[in-house]
């Protein structure tokens, strides 16, 4: 039986480099743009531990059903065998995102 091929599609949007996976790449409809669809994210009440990240970019792309993202912002697309973490990282130094609210800063 053969199992339907899994893409780590890693992408620059808004100086974030976001790291999501997918069971469909291909070139789309509209000139310029790579067609992204099926995006895969584990599913929910699967074990204790939330992931924060995973559950940022689910509710993000929640009624998304084809992402077209511009060929000149998708950095790599791999054919993979399983699934990893989901990741936003900074795309100037490369350091993950912390997805968690963080308090107001107060006036000084």
């Amino acid at each position: 039986m053969r199992t339907k091929k899994l893409y780590k599609v890693t992408f620059l949007h808004l100086g974030k480099c976001y790291e999501l996976y997918a069971r469909h790449v291909a070139s789309s409809s509209l000139w310029g743009f790579t067609e992204v669809a099926e995006l895969v994210f584990e599913p929910v009440g699967e074990g204790l531990l939330v992931d924060p990240t995973e559950e940022r970019l689910r509710e993000e792309f929640k009624d998304t059903r084809v992402l077209h993202l511009p060929m000149q912002s998708v950095v790599r697309v791999e054919e993979v065998e399983s699934k990893g973490a989901l990741v936003i990282r900074d795309a100037a130094d490369g350091q993950k995102i912390t997805p968690f609210p963080m308090p107001p800063r107060g006036r000084q």
